[in-house]
């Protein structure tokens, strides 16, 4: 529930507007508490009457300008709140809510707080203008708070899964029933996903104000959480970064758990949220450039046989067949390089026998691996950023049935033929950043190993 503060074109209504809160918040410092309430409004009154012109011009961080502005105009009038005694009780409820909203999760800024409350409590003195733009201010802070609330605040690196859901939101506000408290609506938003529930329990029991790291990591997982029960679909999978584990799920019931290794902090996994359209069998691998010019040249500039060995092929841009033993290797450094690698099908394939296509701007994959030592390790931060799973043919069999042949992906050799199946319907997939999980009813912690919760 952060906000941000665009330039104001009324320098004066900007200085006007920060000495206003920062008597209020001094004075609800000094008196605070609902007995003073009279002393609090006579001051904003006697500020807002003194100072004339305030400039809000705020907007909440978040919510699109499109949002709010449909609001008003369904609402086919400039004022909302400050439209009657009535909804300018509930805006004060909303903002109270928001302001104890550290229980779900949520933190709202103080000083934007501070300053709608300041408008609320004085609003019979602000002039129509003021009264249009903080009027506004609200309403994009309350529409913020329940898209927070209902589908939580996650930002991924790649995002093809999510759809708008603003006029949900928006149709709340406009039908506010006056029997209804606001506490009743953010109820009915709020997620009701087993695993979020037992995080939300966690954070009321166990948890320490908001300065703590469990707290905010606690914050992050339950904002997931938040995402994954409104995008999910019947089936779906995860792979958290984390606890470098993957999970299969149809109809709400997990199906297979299985360790991953996931990137390294300096080869990070990027969050995304999209689908499996296919999945491809016996893959070839076309080595990225980075890992072919920094890992791969070297050792082939110190044992050619190395290529053998590993299955490799050098090839042109155009994806043709050069014949290496006539390149000059030792004319090669990273920055002239002008060839790729491509690895051959088979067992010794770094993706394994599996790979799932997955629709996204990255050339990350989520694939089977010719080397299960790895997933024995508890600390699985290995690869360039794809995700490898320990169980990928159990996987792929639980997502083509009739198509996947267990016994024919073991027993494949070198330069078996690749075969892309296509997926009967695709199938969600979410690479996240969940630092707490749920299994049951116990809540496990894990490292911030790529350090972004701050």
């Amino acid at each position: 529930m952060k906000m941000y503060n665009p330039k104001n074109q009324d320098r004066k209504g900007i200085n006007s507007e920060k000495f206003s809160i920062f008597m209020y918040v001094m004075i609800d410092k000094m008196f605070g508490g609902n007995n003073f309430i009279l002393i609090r409004v006579l001051l904003s009154v006697m500020i807002v009457s003194c100072l004339g012109n305030i400039s809000f011009a705020q907007q909440p961080e978040g919510v699109a300008e499109a949002m709010i502005q449909k609001f008003y105009t369904l609402n086919q009038k400039p004022l909302f709140w400050f439209s009657s005694d009535q909804n300018i009780d509930r805006a004060t409820e909303w903002l109270t809510m928001i302001e104890s909203a550290d229980h779900l999760g949520i933190i709202s800024d103080k000083l934007q707080s501070d300053q709608i409350r300041v408008a609320l409590l004085s609003n019979k003195n602000l002039e129509n203008i003021y009264k249009e733009q903080r009027d506004r201010q609200i309403t994009g802070w309350v529409l913020n708070f329940m898209k927070e609330i209902h589908e939580g605040n996650i930002r991924f690196d790649f995002d093809g899964v999510s759809i708008s859901r603003d006029s949900i939101y928006i149709n709340e506000l406009l039908k506010l029933k006056p029997s209804e408290s606001v506490s009743q609506i953010v109820s009915r938003l709020d997620c009701q996903d087993h695993d979020y529930l037992v995080l939300k329990q966690f954070m009321n029991d166990s948890i320490r104000p908001k300065d703590t790291v469990k707290f905010k990591k606690l914050v992050v997982a339950m904002n997931y959480r938040r995402y994954l029960a409104v995008n999910h679909s019947s089936e779906y999978i995860v792979a958290n970064i984390p606890s470098a584990e993957a999970t299969y799920y149809r109809n709400d019931s997990l199906k297979i758990k299985m360790r991953a290794v996931v990137g390294m902090k300096s080869n990070p996994s990027p969050t995304i949220a999209s689908y499996f359209t296919s999945i491809v069998t016996f893959p070839l691998w076309n080595v990225p450039h980075s890992i072919s010019v920094k890992e791969i040249l070297p050792k082939v500039q110190k044992n050619m046989d190395y290529l053998e060995k590993n299955d490799y092929q050098v090839v042109d841009t155009k994806g043709r067949v050069i014949d290496y033993y006539k390149l000059k290797w030792g004319n090669y450094t990273k920055n002239n390089f002008p060839y790729l690698f491509r690895q051959a099908t088979g067992p010794r394939n770094a993706l394994g026998v599996l790979k799932f296509n997955l629709q996204s701007p990255f050339s990350i994959y989520l694939h089977s691996t010719n080397s299960q030592a790895a997933f024995a390790r508890e600390r699985r931060f290995l690869s360039h950023g794809c995700i490898r799973l320990e169980k990928a043919l159990e996987l792929a069999k639980a997502l083509a049935p009739d198509k996947i042949d267990i016994d024919e992906l073991k027993q494949g050799k070198k330069n078996t033929e690749s075969e892309t199946i296509k997926l009967a319907q695709k199938t969600a997939v979410f690479i996240t950043y969940m630092p707490v999980t749920v299994n049951g009813e116990k809540v496990s912690f894990f490292s911030d190993v790529y350090g972004l919760i701050k």
